[in-house]
């Protein structure tokens, strides 16, 4: 089961007892566990015919009990430290704690008094890119009991001895916070000393507020499927706060790093980050109102700039901007450093062979749109100073290597179409880049007052830049003139549909996601729906954007079917977490957990139910047949949306306005007469139509009802739920387990 403060993650399982992994963020490069501690006394407890277990996510707790005893574990949010609470062991009977790491690793072990310690420190200089920055980890435990003893016998691990307290109960604390060398006793005294003032009570406290603040859902369907959805879009809210406050992400790559089991075993480069496998994420967060916990993935890139800037100067023949590598070291620097690759492929680099990210250039402006994401939905005008940098380079760069052509159009060649398609002439990834980015870049300049020049010269590029390339789904590999017969149209995956493919990616429909010049009631609707139910990839991978997809162009079954195709293919950990890979007869059990799943998962759900992309809130506007959901989905502006759905059909909406200003709604009852009013007020009627959409002003810290005008209704029907007593199903996959 998964536990985190957002810095400190940890991993925990009845192996040996009790046996919980800890996790950081940045012990990099190799991203390298603090350690593992081991309880084999508690082999009693987990091995009870009466055993429980059960995740609290509400209090980020892990509650078992069994053969009378009581366990309790989290990580508190002050202080990196995990606290394990024992009650009802046996007061005469000796118990042990072992803090251990494993071969080639070599800390040094420290056994003083009542803590035991190992630590460790490392220069990063060995792969490409290396920053010759020190690291190191840093693992002490102690316990609140009687005679505690620390002893070591080898020299990757450390014991405790102690025994209970007279009524049965003790504590451990096992610290791992950030380290980069210093005095090991120093820092591990203080920091236990410290830890044994923490009370669960101040650690419940800051859960406690994340899930007032947080957008909730709760859902139905005959078939119990939404019911299961529900509970993995609640686990990705929990994973996201357990592991995104610290200095970058705490997944990469679509992992779970905080909540590794598996030592120091990670199949891709860790020290690397994929913008793909964290775009879900992003928004995912950004829907249910918790838009601070995509702090560190900005950060990541703000940090980095100046690195970013010098690669691209060195590796894009001295073009001006930034060419942000998709697959990125945590110092700015382009390099895939794969175990199994001896020569570490490069990423924005003219002077790379052709390679899965060797030139793709779209990734800066994602990036870049995803920073004017996150300031149209908090209004953090600070935020957008600090961030706006990268936007500007963003442009400048493919300003600098979009070249005109004979038709006066500006094209991008050579460019990889993400990792779908390597070297080929306008990937829509580049198209669909900068039609989004560029505007949302001369609003921001204005708005920041600044870049002058470069807004004149943006407006002009966006009269010249190329659409969107186009072939027919019968023959899906030849390009399809503009203006000819679009009767069978879809988008293809660049101007090269016919070039060798590499991955397993519908690059024809990011124009829809995340880049969003396609939604669902612009002129190319048609072109993309008949785009997605042709695609070529369906459900290919943990990290499908299928659903988010299906949500955007308002398809509700298939929004149904691809959330339940990804999650019965890839999420097969009872925790909730998924794999890429899936095992087989021929092919073990995968090691770690990916939380890609769940992020892909939870935007779905969120746009599904409101969603608010071109200035147009729509409700429930890809909600499946015969489901019933109540949900809080924030918008942009702060502002947020409570929705009732039943059997599938809206009962109503209201909205909670942080900031003033205009609503433009579709009216989600076509043809029906609606009415909005103030939800204190119901007579107090701000607009009534019939429509296709309605607007309405609201005023900051008003609340509003929208309403067919003959069926008026209200949110007041009090909602109710219970703990969970019983593992979760859906077709093969649960959550949770039966003993």
């Amino acid at each position: 089961m998964p536990l985190g403060n957002g810095r400190l993650g940890a991993a925990i399982w009845a192996e040996e007892g009790f046996t919980a992994q800890l996790n950081r963020a940045d012990t990099l490069p190799q991203r390298l566990s603090p350690g593992q501690i081991v309880l084999p006394g508690l082999a009693k407890l987990t091995r009870a015919a009466d055993y429980k277990g059960r995740l609290n996510l509400y209090t980020a707790e892990f509650e078992q009990s069994g053969a009378g005893m009581t366990v309790l574990t989290y990580v508190d949010q002050a202080l990196d430290v995990l606290v394990v609470e024992v009650k009802g062991a046996d007061p005469k009977e000796q118990q042990t704690a072992t803090l251990r790491l494993w071969s080639p690793r070599k800390p040094q072990v420290v056994a003083q008094g009542a803590i035991g310690a190992l630590v460790e420190t490392w220069l990063d200089d060995a792969e490409a890119g290396a920053s010759h920055e020190r690291f190191g980890s840093l693992a002490s435990v102690t316990a609140d009991a009687n005679n505690v003893r620390a002893t070591s016998s080898d020299p990757r691990s450390v014991t405790l001895s102690f025994m209970p307290r007279p009524d049965g109960s003790f504590r451990l604390l096992i610290g791992a916070p950030s380290w980069r060398g210093g005095d090991a006793d120093v820092a591990a005294s203080k920091l236990l000393a410290q830890a044994k003032s923490i009370h669960f009570e101040e650690h419940r406290l800051w859960w406690k507020d994340f899930w007032n603040h947080v957008g909730l859902i709760k859902l139905s369907s005959p078939d119990h499927r939404a019911e299961y959805f529900e509970n993995l879009r609640t686990i990705d809210l929990f994973a996201a706060a357990a592991e995104s406050r610290d200095r970058f992400p705490g997944s990469q790559a679509g992992i779970g790093d905080l909540f590794s089991s598996f030592r120091d075993q990670h199949r891709w480069a860790p020290s690397a980050y994929w913008q793909w496998n964290l775009r879900m994420q992003v928004s995912a967060n950004l829907g249910a109102g918790v838009a601070g916990l995509n702090d560190p993935y900005f950060r990541l890139y703000q940090e980095n700039l100046d690195n970013i800037l010098n690669w691209t100067r060195q590796h894009m023949r001295n073009r001006p901007g930034a060419c942000v590598p998709e697959t990125m070291r945590f110092n700015g620097r382009g390099y895939e450093n794969e175990s199994w690759i001896s020569l570490a492929p490069l990423n924005c680099a003219e002077n790379s062979p052709p390679y899965y990210n060797a030139r793709t250039i779209s990734t800066g402006a994602e990036v870049g749109l995803w920073v004017w994401e996150q300031y149209e939905y908090t209004d953090d005008l600070d935020f957008l100073k600090k961030n706006y940098p990268l936007m500007r380079e963003a442009v400048r760069f493919l300003l600098a290597y979009a070249t005109a052509g004979q038709d006066g159009r500006l094209h991008t060649f050579p460019a990889n179409a993400h990792e779908m398609q390597w070297d080929v002439h306008d990937p829509t990834t580049d198209v669909a880049a900068m039609q989004a980015l560029f505007p949302r870049a001369v609003q921001a300049a204005t708005l920041l007052k600044t870049d002058s020049s470069l807004v004149v010269e943006l407006k002009n590029a966006i009269a010249k830049l190329p659409l969107l390339p186009l072939a027919t789904a019968s023959a899906s590999t030849v390009l399809l003139a503009h203006g000819g017969d679009a009767a069978d149209a879809i988008i293809a995956t660049s101007y090269d549909p016919g070039a060798e493919t590499h991955n397993v990616e519908n690059v024809g429909l990011e124009a829809v996601w995340p880049y969003s010049v396609i939604g669902a009631d612009q002129d190319l609707r048609k072109i993309a729906v008949r785009t997605f139910l042709n695609r070529p990839h369906k459900g290919d991978a943990d990290w499908s954007l299928d659903p988010i997809q299906a949500a955007r162009l308002g398809l509700a079954d298939e929004v149904v079917a691809s959330l339940s195709t990804i999650t019965e293919r890839y999420q097969i950990y009872p925790s909730g977490f998924a794999t890429l890979f899936p095992p087989t007869a021929t092919n073990p059990p995968p090691s770690e957990f990916y939380v890609e799943q769940i992020g892909v998962l939870a935007d779905a759900l969120q746009k599904a139910l409101a969603d608010e992309y071109d200035g147009v809130v729509r409700i429930a506007p890809a909600w499946p047949k015969e489901w019933d959901a109540d949900a809080t989905v924030y918008l942009r502006h702060g502002n947020r949306v409570e929705v009732r759905v039943r059997h599938g059909e809206l009962v109503c909406a209201g909205f909670e306005i942080a900031s003033s200003g205009w609503l433009h709604i579709r009216n989600p009852w076509p043809g029906q007469k609606v009415e909005i009013a103030d939800a204190n007020s119901p007579s107090a009627i701000l607009a009534e139509g019939s429509d296709d959409f309605v607007s309405f002003s609201g005023r900051s810290g008003k609340n509003y009802l929208l309403y067919r005008t003959d069926h008026p209704s209200s949110l007041r029907e009090p909602l109710s739920g219970t703990p969970a007593v019983a593992p979760k199903s859906f077709a093969t996959r649960t959550i949770g387990l039966l003993k």
